[in-house]
């Protein structure tokens, strides 16, 4: 018999949205790790299958759909086929999202409308999904990588900052609802994770000041006084243990995890 202190999800069963690489590749393989069936969604079916495989070396069972998660259609496809896969899920982990940056003046509504359907839009499609399983199950854990971005305004992301503020208010609206069913709804807001999104950061940074990368990777280091970028582990270590029972206390919150940056 497997020993629960180390695989604590045994039985469990987890969806992660955007799941291909960077943060949901992590979470994926951490709450696989503990011990939790996992089904992944993303754009990518190559990368999809790769974790899916990953999934499979732990012992675990994975199930991969592709999907868009600003289609509506899209995502309830995914959902129906996510919950008879792996019947029924426990575990909604809200990851894909994506990052985009310009000065006010002149900003694009291409860009605008962009970033509220990754980012926003598409965590109310997809809790929309799953949420009545798991109100008719009386219980489980809803969970979204929201950003330090949630939290405060900065130069140059307008439109981010706003999908994510919106983000937290959907997160803390949801979990007043879900009170009576025993499902915790938390966000984890992130500063800037040492992944292939960050990355692209970087690059925008280099074409649009002329800084060498290791400058502009520094400049992202140094937004947070510990001087570094956040390790999708880090991440991943917070939303395995907000799935946990003993985690039950926790809900309607916002968890930073930035280094220090912002200690509120």
């Amino acid at each position: 018999m497997a020993d629960e202190k180390h695989v604590p999800l045994l039985g469990h069963r987890a969806v992660v949205t955007g799941a291909g690489r960077g943060i949901g590749r992590c979470i994926a393989l951490a709450l696989a790790d503990a011990g939790a069936d996992v089904g992944v969604t993303a754009r990518s079916e190559a990368e999809l299958e790769q974790v899916v495989s990953e999934i499979e070396a732990r012992g675990r069972r994975g199930l991969a759909v592709a999907c868009d998660v600003t289609d509506s259609q899209q995502v309830q496809t995914m959902a129906t086929t996510l919950l008879s896969g792996l019947n029924s899920i426990d575990i909604l982990i809200n990851n894909a999202g994506n990052a985009g940056s310009h000065k006010f003046l002149n900003h694009p509504d291409e860009l605008w409308h962009r970033m509220l359907a990754i980012n926003l839009t598409s965590v109310y499609y997809v809790c929309k999904a799953f949420v009545p399983t798991l109100v008719e199950q009386r219980q489980g854990r809803i969970i979204t990588i929201a950003s330090i971005a949630s939290r405060v305004g900065e130069r140059y992301i307008a439109a981010y900052t706003a999908s994510k503020h919106g983000v937290l208010g959907l997160t803390r609206a949801l979990a007043a609802e879900m009170l009576p069913y025993n499902v915790t709804v938390n966000a984890i807001c992130p500063g800037y994770v040492d992944t292939p999104m960050t990355d692209q950061s970087v690059q925008n940074i280099i074409a649009r000041t002329g800084m060498t990368q290791e400058k502009a990777r520094a400049a992202l280091e140094n937004t947070s006084p510990q001087h570094r970028l956040i390790k999708p582990e880090e991440v991943a270590a917070m939303a395995v243990y907000l799935s946990l029972d003993i985690s039950k206390g926790i809900t309607g919150q916002a968890i930073n995890i930035d280094g220090g940056g912002l200690m509120s």
